[in-house]
């Protein structure tokens, strides 16, 4: 397989060869698979050995119409048959979503599944493509989209929840208050085809939702739930209206047999399905927490069976996944080709920890080599490396127009100050009204090039028309102070280079000390304290000078403390380094972790509401 894997990736039109076909390089043994989001633990060993015995009969026969295995699945679910239509997988059902009820555009998170941005596109719609930034770990926030949603004037949103590739999840009342919001729309699609596995809420479906709404449509996937891709079989939820609508267009006979023999299963193997969603949230955790230990991998927090990894600086996804698999009989999926992402991302599916002791071996040895623990260098000089956001900038900006401004949207994100281009201790940045991560206002000649400030506990002289310079606490940013224009060169703060200390050179530096002189005297005779301008103030020089301020003073800003959950490994993005992860942390919480709810011995219903009336 080790001469034949970069060919079996170029060579097929999905993002990896399916399993078939690595099987068939590898005399019939395919690779672990941590690439197709399957449910690890089911069906059972027991329910292979039936389907097994009947394999004669499903692979011979006719199964029954949809609308008979529609029923009964919609007597498991507990939903009204009038308000399911299955289909042959939930991209069959994305298909006629698309051509039945898309008419012009449709609004999408990205990155995303990739068949909400290649379907409508295929068949000519408009595609309002919303980038979730890596800047805040792909974090949905519903109020810009739905900003966004007004301002492209879109008629049909979508959301992925949990979303995948990263996992990102809303609560069950954030998605409501979205599709109050969003009422006038033509459509709204919630896909849930990975709720299932989310643990952040007990009851985070919106299908009751979706069966009283106009415009909702809710989509459920079975092949990733229950392990069985290969059978292709999904469904969606909607008012009696638009699922009628999708399932009158739907083809005679679009589920097969083996899907029938499942559905027809499930019933007698509710507590089994039960325990695997909760053997799967468990390894998660765990998965999670042997990940975030490599040095420079970043793990997002996830509601999904997948987690969202970013690789080390410098780590060429196609090359990691060529090499895990080539070496290690490992696959991933690499995420260079969504639409938002990029190479340096991989999706890995949760498997149970034998598999993942395996996959992070191999991680470091493909990653590291023999430096184990060591750090990831950084790029050299000259090396091209595109971060995921920088590709969906891109691309945004080609296809949107005027769509969401993303230079606003990343501006609205704090960033880490230039401080490794200061001479001495502590850099000073001027108040803009904007969180910053500076510990506090320092004073206005702070901001002056050496050769500019006076001598120590000196007020800031005034300029030649001798107007009173007031402090920086009083003015919402250093460059419209009085007088502050004439001393400097140009506006705005000068690079480092320039600002180390020269030799004077011009009358104006005596004229500047003649007026210091003189300030002092006279604050002498009135005998007021004078705050320090020193270059590096003590910290009780500080407080003093603050505590001297008039009002109205800037707040000091926050210090550059970690978030404490967007990034989970040693990174550059905020988070931990190394330290071990709370299920809190894992699941994207921020508040403590709730009393664990008592687990259901039944099968999981997917339409609550409906255990009321029978």
């Amino acid at each position: 397989m080790a001469d034949n894997v970069a060919s079996l990736f170029r060579g097929t039109a999905a993002h990896s060869p399916s399993m078939a076909a690595l099987a068939r390089e590898s005399d019939g043994v395919g690779p672990i698979d941590f690439c197709i989001p399957c449910n690890p633990y089911f069906p059972t060993p027991g329910m292979f050995d039936e389907l097994a015995g009947r394999l004669r009969e499903i692979i011979t026969y006719y199964p029954s119409s949809a609308d008979t295995i529609t029923a009964e699945l919609c007597a498991l679910l507990q939903l009204p048959p009038s308000c399911v239509a299955m289909g042959n997988g939930s991209t069959e059902l994305i298909t006629w979503i698309d051509h039945l009820l898309v008419r012009e555009s449709l609004a999408i998170p990205v990155p995303t599944f990739g068949r909400w941005t290649d379907q409508p596109m295929e068949t000519g719609k408009r595609v309002d493509m919303f980038p979730l930034m890596e800047s805040n770990g792909f974090a949905l926030d519903p109020a810009q989209y739905i900003e966004f949603i007004r301002a492209r004037g879109t008629r049909v949103a979508v959301i992925c929840n949990p979303n995948n590739p990263d996992g990102g999840f809303l609560s069950r009342r954030a998605v409501v208050n979205f599709m109050d919001q969003l009422q006038d729309l033509d459509l709204i699609v919630i896909d849930e085809s990975f709720l299932e596995f989310a643990d952040a809420e007990n009851d985070p479906s919106v299908v009751e939702e979706a069966v009283l709404r106009p415009n909702v449509i809710v989509l459920r996937s079975l092949g990733k739930n229950f392990g069985l891709h290969g059978i292709r079989f999904g469904y969606l939820v909607a008012n009696p209206a638009l699922a009628g609508k999708i399932r009158s267009m739907l083809p005679k006979w679009n589920l097969n047999s083996f899907a029938e023999t499942v559905v027809f299963m499930l019933k007698e193997h509710g507590a089994e399905y039960m325990e695997s969603l909760h053997l799967v949230r468990r390894d998660r955790l765990d998965m999670a927490r042997q990940l975030s230990a490599l040095p420079g991998l970043t793990v997002y927090p996830s509601q999904g069976n997948f987690l969202f990894v970013r690789l080390p600086v410098g780590a060429e996804g196609t090359v990691v996944r060529d090499r895990l698999l080539s070496e290690h009989r490992i696959l991933v999926r690499e995420c260079g080709n969504k639409i938002g992402s990029s190479s340096r991302f991989l999706r890995l599916v949760v498997r149970p920890e034998t598999d993942v002791r395996r996959l992070v071996s191999g991680m470091e040895q493909v990653l590291y080599g023999s430096r184990r623990g060591a750090a990831v260098p950084e790029l050299g000089t000259g090396t091209s490396y595109s971060s995921g956001t920088a590709a969906v900038d891109r691309l945004i900006s080609e296809t949107n127009g005027v769509g969401m401004p993303l230079a606003a949207q990343a501006a609205a994100m704090p960033s880490l100050p230039p401080a490794q281009t200061w001479p001495g201790p502590a850099p000073a940045q001027a108040p803009t009204g904007m969180p910053g991560l500076v510990p506090a206002p320092v004073p206005a000649a702070a901001m002056m090039p050496p050769q500019q400030q006076p001598a120590a506990r000196m007020p800031a002289p005034a300029p030649p028309q001798q107007q009173p310079m007031p402090a920086v606490a009083q003015m919402p940013n250093v460059a419209q102070m009085p007088g502050v224009a004439q001393m400097q060169p140009a506006p705005q703060m000068q690079p480092a280079a320039q600002m180390m200390p020269q030799a004077p050179q011009m009358s104006a530096v005596a004229q500047m000390a003649q007026m210091a002189q003189a300030a002092q005297a006279q604050a002498q005779r009135q005998q007021a304290p004078i705050p320090a301008v020193a270059q590096a103030p003590s910290p009780a020089a500080q407080a003093q000078a603050r505590s001297m301020q008039p009002p109205p003073q800037v707040p000091a800003m926050p210090a550059m403390a970690p978030a404490p959950a967007a990034g989970l490994g040693q990174t550059g993005m905020p988070g931990l380094r190394n330290r071990g992860l709370t299920a809190a942390q894992v699941r994207g919480r921020t508040e403590p972790e709730p009393a664990p709810a008592p687990q259901p011995t039944g099968w999981p219903a997917a339409g609550a509401m409906y255990n009321q009336v029978g």
